[in-house]
C-alpha cells in the first residue's frame, strides 16, 4: 500500500509485505512505479533496524566532532581515482557538468564555488582497487568496526530493494543483483557545518549543487534538519523538498540504472541547500544549522556491462545507450569531481 507522502510528489512504498507471498507483487509495482513516475521514493517499514541506524548517526557525529588533525590521519587520496577516506571542506565539488576531455579550465570555473560539507568515505575492505582510509584505532574506538558492520547491512538491504525493482520490471528477481557482488559500493558520511545563509543565497558558497547520482541505486537516510530537494520532473528546473522522514529510506535511481532501463526509471536530479525556515535562523547571523545525512551507493562491479535490458525496449525501438562498463562510467564522472 503506498502511505500518504509528505511531499505530494515523492511517493512513499510501505516495503512491509516484501518477505510475503501476498505483498511481494505489490511492493514491487508500487517501486517501479515510483521509479518511472518521479525517480525518488520514501521506503518505509524496510528492514534495516532502527537501532542501528541511529548508532550510524552517532558515530558520525562524533567522526565530524573530532579535531581536524584527527580527521586527516584518514584522508582522500589525491586525486579522483580512490574515493575513500575524509574530505574537507572545499576539496571536492559535485558538478553534473562532465567532458571526455577532462576540461580544465570548466573544472576550475566550476570550483569557484566551494561546496561546504565535508564527508567520509567507506567501502568494502575486500576492494583492494578502492583501500579504506581508517583512522588509526586509537583516535575513534570502535568506529572501523560498526562502519563496516553498517556497510554490509545497507548491502543487504540493498539487494531486496534491487530484486524489486527486477521483480517489477517482470525480470527474475535477482536479475540486476547478480551483477551486484557487495564489494564495490559506497558508504559515505556527510556532515553540512553551519553556514551565513547569505552565502548560499549569493552562491559564494553551496552546500551540494543539483546532480544525478552514478551508480544503480542510492539509499540515503537523513536527520531532521532539512535541506535535500528533488526537481519536480513535471516543471524541469524547479525543485521540491524531501521532507526528512524518521527512519525511512529516500531512495533514488541512478545514472547506470536510468541506462540499464533504457530510462524508463528515471535518475531525477537533486541537490542540498538552505533548509526551511525554521532552521536556517540562528540569531542575527542567519546561520544554516549543521545538517548530517549517510547515502549508501549500490554499484555493480567494475567489469559489468551495462546494457539495455531488452524488456525495456518497446517493439520497433532502440537502445538509446551504448553499453559501457560500471568502471568506465565512473572514471567519466569522477574526474571532473576532484
Amino acid at each position: 500500500m503506498v502511505a500518504n507522502s509528505p511531499v505530494p510528489n515523492i511517493p512513499v512504498v510501505d516495503f512491509t509485505g516484501w518477505n510475503t507471498e501476498s505483498g511481494r507483487q505489490r511492493v514491487a509495482e508500487e517501486l517501479v512505479a515510483a521509479c518511472k513516475k518521479v525517480g525518488f521514493v520514501y521506503i518505509v517499514n524496510h528492514s534495516l533496524p532502527e537501532s542501528m541506524l541511529d548508532e550510524a548517526f552517532s558515530w558520525s557525529s562524533s567522526f565530524f566532532e573530532l579535531p581536524q588533525d584527527e580527521k586527516l590521519k584518514a584522508p582522500h587520496p589525491d586525486g579522483w581515482a580512490v574515493h575513500r577516506g575524509y574530505s574537507w571542506p572545499g576539496l571536492e565539488k559535485v558538478s553534473q557538468t562532465m567532458s571526455a576531455d577532462n576540461d580544465q579550465d570548466r573544472v576550475k570555473q566550476l570550483r569557484e564555488i566551494v561546496d561546504f560539507k565535508e564527508s567520509y568515505d567507506v567501502g568494502s575492505d575486500e576492494n583492494s582497487d578502492q583501500p579504506n582510509q581508517w583512522l588509526p584505532d586509537d583516535s575513534l574506538p570502535g568506529f572501523r568496526e560498526f562502519m563496516l558492520r553498517f556497510y554490509w547491512e545497507c548491502f543487504r538491504v540493498g539487494g531486496e530493494i534491487l530484486q524489486a525493482l527486477a521483480v517489477g520490471l517482470k525480470l527474475d528477481e535477482n536479475h540486476l543483483l547478480k551483477k551486484h557482488s557487495g564489494r564495490y559500493n559506497q558508504l559515505r558520511l556527510l556532515h553540512y557545518p553551519p553556514i551565513l545563509a547569505e552565502a548560499i543565497e549569493t552562491d559564494r558558497a553551496a552546500r551540494c549543487p543539483a546532480h544525478t547520482d552514478w551508480s544503480s541505486i542510492t539509499m540515503l537516510f537523513q536527520d531532521d534538519c532539512g535541506g535535500l530537494e528533488v526537481e519536480n520532473i513535471s516543471t524541469p528546473g524547479t525543485f521540491i523538498p524531501a521532507t526528512p522522514v524518521k527512519n525511512a529510506i529516500v531512495m533514488n535511481v541512478g545514472d547506470l540504472l536510468q541506462r540499464w532501463s533504457n530510462d524508463i526509471l528515471r535518475s531525477t536530479s537533486h541537490r542540498v541547500t538552505l533548509p526551511p525556515l525554521p532552521d536556517r535562523f540562528e540569531g542575527l547571523q542567519r546561520m544554516t544549522r549543521r545538517r548530517f545525512s549517510i547515502p549508501y551507493f549500490m554499484a555493480p562491479d567494475p567489469d559489468s556491462v551495462i546494457e539495455c535490458i531488452s524488456s525495456c525496449i518497446e517493439e520497433g525501438a532502440a537502445a538509446k545507450y551504448e553499453p559501457i562498463t560500471q568502471a568506465g562510467y565512473n572514471k567519466m564522472r569522477a574526474s571532473m569531481q576532484y
